[in-house]
C-alpha cells in the first residue's frame, strides 16, 4: 500500500508540472500550418523526447548534483521555490515563464519542426518538471520506488502523446476558459506539493525543526 501511495503522489508532482492539457493550445498554436500528418508526427516525437529528457535526469541529476557538491536538502529549498513560482504563474493561468518566452514561441513557428524545441524542452520537460524528477528520484529509496517512478514518466509521456493527437476535439470542448481552468487546478496543486518540498529540504539542513 504504501508504495501505490508513493507512486500516486509521484504520478501528481509530475502531472501537475507538465499540464498535457493545459500545453493544448500551445502545441495548436505551434503546429498550425502542417498537416494532420505532420502534427501526428510532431506529437509522437515531442513525447519521445520528453520521456527521454525526463528519464535521463531520473538516472544522472543527483550524481551531477554530487559533483558540484549541492546536497539535496539545498535542492529541494530551491527545487521547491522553482515549482512554486511555477504554480503561481498557473494559478493565474499564465504559461510558466520558465517554459519559454514569447520571443522563443515566435522564433519556433519559423522552424520547420518545433517537437524537440520548444514543445518537449523546455515547455513540457522544463526546469519544474526535471527539479520535480530528480527530487522524486532521491525519494525512491527502494528499486520498485525507482521503477514506480519510472512507469509515472512513461504513463504521463503517453497521456501527453494521445492529448496531443486529439488536440484539436479537447481544445473545442473546453475552449479557453476550461484550458485555464485546469491549468489552475494543476497549479493549485503544484503549489501545495511545492510547501511540502520546501518543507522536507528545510528539515533535512536544519534537523533542529524536526
Amino acid at each position: 500500500m504504501p508504495e501505490w501511495t508513493e507512486l500516486l503522489r509521484k504520478a501528481a508532482t509530475i502531472f501537475a508540472i507538465i499540464d498535457p492539457i493545459g500545453a493544448v493550445a500551445i502545441f495548436i498554436s505551434l503546429t498550425r500550418g502542417q498537416t494532420a500528418r505532420e502534427q501526428k508526427r510532431t506529437a509522437a516525437v515531442t513525447c519521445l523526447s520528453m520521456a527521454a529528457v525526463l528519464i535521463a535526469s531520473m538516472l544522472v541529476g543527483e550524481r551531477i548534483l554530487w559533483f558540484f557538491g549541492i546536497g539535496i536538502p539545498a535542492f529541494q529549498i530551491g527545487g521547491g521555490i522553482i515549482l512554486l513560482f511555477v504554480a503561481l504563474d498557473m494559478l493565474n493561468a499564465r504559461r510558466p515563464g520558465m517554459k519559454g518566452t514569447s520571443r522563443e514561441e515566435a522564433e519556433a513557428e519559423e522552424r520547420d519542426t518545433v517537437a524537440v524545441v520548444p514543445l518537449a524542452v523546455p515547455i513540457l520537460a522544463g526546469p519544474g518538471s526535471i527539479t520535480a524528477v530528480i527530487i522524486e528520484s532521491h525519494s525512491a529509496e527502494t528499486p520498485l520506488l525507482s521503477a514506480l517512478l519510472l512507469a509515472v514518466i512513461v504513463g504521463i509521456s503517453l497521456f501527453t502523446w494521445l492529448v496531443f493527437r486529439l488536440a484539436s476535439p479537447i481544445s473545442a470542448m473546453l475552449g479557453r476558459t476550461g484550458l485555464n481552468v485546469v491549468t489552475r487546478l494543476m497549479g493549485l496543486l503544484l503549489a501545495a506539493i511545492s510547501i511540502e518540498i520546501i518543507a522536507v529540504g528545510l528539515k533535512g539542513l536544519f534537523p533542529i525543526l524536526n
